[in-house]
């Protein structure tokens, strides 16, 4: 029978890998629909949804942006962040269940593939300072310390 405290923690490892699964099919969705929609099609829907902000405001900050950013979408962006977006998925959706099915390779390949992912994200917001991406950095780190947690209790039921 598991301690308390394991228990507690077992539970909140669980939630988090449940939610990485959750991230990580959202990005595959997102990848999967990048490789088919046009640039221009992109674009088009960006100004259709900022088209009204920016009648009534043509200096408002986050449309500005948004246009800015469609108008000048490259395919070769668009190819990058489609693979991007479809490969950290599916490592991530490996992983998941992995871990999930208690498989103990999962354990050290998700610490490493965390930690990568987390070196990528703060070296991007070096250039980019978004704030998403310090959020994702810092769960990615709680998810992290929650996996090492499930593993050492993994492995000492084992050695028993």
């Amino acid at each position: 029978m598991k301690p308390a405290g394991e228990h507690r923690i077992h539970q909140l490892f669980e939630v988090s890998v449940w939610l990485k699964g959750a991230h990580a099919l959202i990005e595959c969705i997102g990848g999967i629909l990048l490789y088919l929609v046009t640039t221009d099609t992109i674009a088009s829907w960006v100004n259709m949804v900022t088209q009204e902000e920016l009648v009534e405001d043509p200096h408002d900050f986050i449309a500005t942006h948004l246009s800015q950013m469609a108008a000048g979408f490259s395919v070769a962006s668009k190819e990058f962040y489609a693979f991007y977006l479809l490969s950290h998925g599916l490592i991530k959706l490996l992983l998941v269940i992995g871990l999930l099915r208690g498989k103990l390779w999962s354990y050290p390949a998700s610490l490493v593939a965390l930690g990568a992912f987390m070196a990528y994200q703060v070296y991007r917001y070096s250039y980019t300072h978004s704030p998403g991406l310090l959020v994702l950095t810092v769960f990615d780190a709680i998810v992290m310390w929650l996996i090492w947690q499930e593993w050492k209790t993994v492995r000492r039921h084992i050695t028993r």
